[in-house]
Formats: structure tokens, C-alpha cells, sequence
């Protein structure tokens, strides 16, 4: 299916910001499970086509803005043809090497009641045991938006029994770690299934490493392996390694970010004048 996205950050500085800098991981890339028809991402209204390849093979570009500013108004979007892969990815260029997927951080790392949880589980099939390691993290952590916090590590959720879909795939990370499986956070844009295009925000879910079938992602928060509803932008560690925004500013008071996301289902090829302007300015 096609799918069309908008989605605006803005950052409001209290004080103001002499100087700021941003981290951009919003330039999704092509693959089996989805082709990237145009795709636009500008900063205050100026253009950012920089981008280039990280290490684990993603678009990131940095944006420096040296001007004072209260705010910094981020917007991506574009149109994206998606294809069912049954949760497989493939086709993505080439990244860290999977073993890298296996390294804890902070965030993701394995307490004693998650490593009880997760190893009382007996399975030597890795795809199932991965399934079950789904069902787990969904069992034992509600769905509650508000609770949690960006900088919510997957034993303090696991541990209070609520979460939302960072705190889900973070958990599952680490259980699926813990049974030797290299595991990685995957950030991105879903598609209700009642067709509401109106998210109000990314979504998170994850990929796992499974022998003969490469990477597979699994949506915790909703129990089920990605489908042609999601667009993948961007991976990592955890969910800071692989949010789609950063920003490091100097010389502020407090910040807050208020984030909107719409994505809507397009049967007809639209946004002609924007993909016109997307390769022009690739030109410039």
C-alpha cells in the first residue's frame, strides 16, 4: 500500500537558544518491505539533504543552528509504497554487524526479574522462543500512554507493569539478548488498523536476528510481526540511539517538544510538487 506521512517537531526553548544543534534520523530508507516514493525534511523552512549512512546503516544528518531561536520546527515527509514481508526485512543496505545487537545498554539491560521471566521460558526454536518473549513482554506490561518517560530503562517498566511501545520493545531487547539473540530498537511510523491516520507520534517496535531468516520485526505493543502498515526509519541500541530527533542546545532554561505525526493510506500517486522539489534540491 501507499502510505503518505507528515510529521512536525517543533523544540520551544524557555530561555531561548544562542546555539543549537540537532541529531536527524527522519530519511527512511528502501528496502523489500518498502520503497520510498519522495521524502522532504526541513528544519525552520530550510531544506536538509545531507544525510548520509550511519552505523547501523541508517540516514542521520546533523543540522547547527547559530542563530538565537525559541524554537526549532522540524518537518518530515513523503510518500512510501509498503510491502507485507511477514516481519522479514531485507534489502537493507549494509550495516553493524549483528553481533553488535547484543551489547546492553543502560536502557535495555536485563534485571533479575526480567532474566527470571525470561529464562524460565524453554524453547530451542528461536523464531518461537522470540514469539514468546513477545507475548511475555505484552503480558506482563499494560499499554498506558503518560506513565513513563523517555529515560525509563526496560527493568523500570517491567518493573511497574505499565509502559507504551518503547518500553515494550526495550524489554523485549533484553530478554531476547539474554537468550543470545542479537536484538535491535526500530523506530518508525504504523498505520491503525481502523485506517485513523492521526498517531500523534512515532512508533517503536523491534527486530531480532533469526538463523536463515535474517532480521525479523516484532511489534510488541500491538502482538503481531510488521506489516505493510509500518515505515521503518531508523534503528539502534535503544530508543535514544535510534530516535528520530536529538537536540543538544547551549545556554537554555527547560524544553518542550510538542511532536504530531499524521499518516494516511494513498491508493493514488500524490505529492508530485513535492518530490519536483525533493530532487532539486539533491541537485543543488
Amino acid at each position: 500500500m501507499k502510505l503518505q506521512v507528515r510529521h512536525q517537531t517543533i523544540y520551544h526553548y524557555e530561555d531561548g537558544a544562542p546555539r543549537t544543534a540537532m541529531r536527524l534520523k527522519l530519511m527512511p530508507r528502501s528496502h523489500e518491505g518498502q520503497q520510498v516514493e519522495w521524502w522532504t525534511v526541513n528544519v525552520n523552512g530550510m531544506p536538509v539533504d545531507r544525510f548520509a549512512p550511519n552505523g547501523h546503516g541508517d540516514m542521520e544528518a546533523l543540522w547547527i543552528g547559530n542563530e538565537r531561536m525559541d524554537s526549532v520546527t522540524i518537518i518530515a515527509e513523503g510518500q512510501v509504497e509498503t510491502r507485507d514481508m511477514a516481519g522479514i526485512v531485507r534489502g537493507l543496505p549494509p550495516g553493524a554487524d549483528p553481533l553488535v545487537y547484543l551489547r546492553d545498554t543502560p536502557l535495555t539491560e536485563a534485571t533479575p526479574a526480567i532474566t527470571q521471566a525470561a529464562t524460565q521460558i524453554e524453547e530451542s526454536d528461536p523464531l518461537s522462543l522470540l514469539h514468546k518473549l513477545s507475548a511475555l513482554a505484552n503480558a506482563r506490561v499494560a499499554y498506558r500512554a503518560g506513565v513513563t518517560k523517555a529515560t525509563t530503562t526496560a527493568g523500570e517498566a517491567f518493573e511497574h507493569g505499565v509502559g507504551v511501545c518503547q518500553d515494550h520493545a526495550q524489554i523485549f531487547i533484553a530478554m531476547a539478548r539474554l537468550r543470545g539473540i542479537p536484538a535491535r530498537y526500530v523506530s518508525g511510523y504504523m498505520l491503525k488498523e481502523n485506517g485513523e491516520g492521526e498517531y500523534h507520534e512515532t512508533h517503536a517496535w523491534a527486530e531480532a536476528r533469526v538463523p536463515a531468516l535474517g532480521w525479523v520485526g516484532f511489534d510488541i505493543s500491538n502482538s503481531v510481526c510488521v506489516t505493510d502498515r509500518y515505515i521503518r526509519l531508523a534503528c539502534g541500541l535503544d530508543a535514544r540511539d535510534a530516535a528520530p530527533t536529538i537536540s543538544s542546545a547551549v545556554g537554555i532554561g527547560s524544553i518542550r517538544i510538542d511532536a504530531d505525526v499524521r499518516i494516511d493510506q494513498s491508493e493514488t500517486v500524490q505529492g508530485t510538487e513535492h518530490l519536483k522539489r525533493a530532487q532539486e534540491q539533491r541537485q543543488q
